[in-house]
Parts: C-alpha cells; structure tokens; sequence
C-alpha cells in the first residue's frame, strides 16, 4: 500500500531515475547496493540519497547496503507502479506513433488502450496494436477504458481543448508534449515537455561552456 506521507517533489522526480538504476544492478546479478553506488549511478551525492529513500521508509543495513529487489519494490510502490495505468495518446502524428510504439510502456506499468487523432486516414486504424479513434470520441473512449493518463503529441492550437477533454473524461493526470502552456483544474497533475525549451537549455550551457574555454586560452 503506498505510504501518506509527505515526499518532497525533487525527490520523487529521482525516483525513477534511482528505480533505472537499481534496475541495471539487478540485471547484473547485484543483490545489495550501498548509497554510494546508488549515488555514483544516478549522477547524486549518497547523502541525497540516503535522504530520498528515508522518505520511502528504506535505511538500508550499514556496512551492507540496500536490498536491491526490495528497495525496486519499494520505489515501485511509491510510484504506483504496482498496478497496470491505461493511457490514451491524443495525436497519431509521428511523436504519437513513435511512443505508441515504445515498448518500455507495458514493462514500466503503463498500459496504452487508445490513441484519438481528426485524419481520416488514421481513424480506425490500429498504430502498433492501439487503435484510433475520432477525437469526438475521446471523452466516451477515456471513460469506458478508465484511463489513468492522457498523453497529447498534437499542434499546440489544439492542445488546451484536448486537455479540457481528457479533463471532461475524468483523466486525472496529463503529460503533453505540445509547445505551449497549458492549464488543468487542481486536482489534475499537469507536466509539459517542451523539446525545443529543453535544446534552449542546453544552447546556454554549451554557450557558458565555450565562453569558458575561451577564457582559458
């Protein structure tokens, strides 16, 4: 059962970065990991994540480490990902067509039920065993499936109304893609990914870089 207790949000944004982790040394046969591997691995220092996993209830054992299949079930838990999580992507384009051909989905406890797109062509469909559906569909699509997550892949003109849809449906959390900024009731869970805001970042730190490098000559 997951816990009730407070987690700090930067510690939840590394806890699938440390579940990654732990996952590498389970694959490689690694029974315990020590703070300090954990943290060599997730690019941290050991105290934050001695910090982190605190939070979780985990103290690992000193001198020994952390159980590595036990600390996966309790990062799992923590995460809600002891249980199968229907998504619908909203835009067959190609970014929509390429997640729904990630295979990472199923193995990380999401299941995609449907995608929604307005090209005829795409309609009824099926995209790498999903199918596709009309976007007038959406809200009676979502709702029959009990989707847990909405994600939209679509132009950014179109993306609040498909928000304001998965919304309508009762999709309680959204990951969008599209470059704009959207809005969700309180009680729905918003995240953006902006990939061009992402290489805008990168350009300053490769410019802060150069900039260094030229100071040293």
């Amino acid at each position: 059962m997951v816990t009730s207790r407070r987690i700090p949000e930067a510690t939840v944004a590394r806890l699938p970065i440390y579940l990654r982790c732990l996952h590498v040394e389970a694959k490689r046969g690694v029974p315990t990991v020590s703070s300090e591997r954990l943290a060599e691995l997730a690019g941290v220092n050991a105290a934050k994540v001695r910090k982190d996993l605190s939070h979780l209830g985990s103290y690992g054992t000193r001198g020994v480490g952390y159980d590595v299949g036990f600390l996966i079930f309790q990062v799992r838990r923590e995460l809600g990902l002891t249980q199968d999580w229907p998504v619908a992507i909203a835009g067959a384009g190609n970014l929509g067509q390429a997640l729904a051909g990630y295979a990472g989905f199923r193995a990380r406890g999401f299941s995609l039920v449907a995608m929604f797109d307005t090209d005829p062509a795409k309609v009824g469909q099926s995209i790498h065993g999903t199918p596709v559906h009309p976007i007038g569909a959406l809200p009676a699509v979502a709702a029959e499936e009990g989707v847990a997550i909405g994600i939209i892949c679509t132009p950014p003109e179109v993306a609040q109304e498909l928000a304001d849809a998965f919304v309508d449906a009762g999709v309680k959390s959204l990951l969008s893609f599209a470059p704009t900024v959207l809005s969700s009731p309180d009680h729905v869970a918003l995240r953006m990914v902006d990939l061009s805001m992402e290489l805008q970042i990168l350009s300053f730190h490769s410019q802060r870089v150069a900039e260094q490098l030229v100071e040293g000559l």
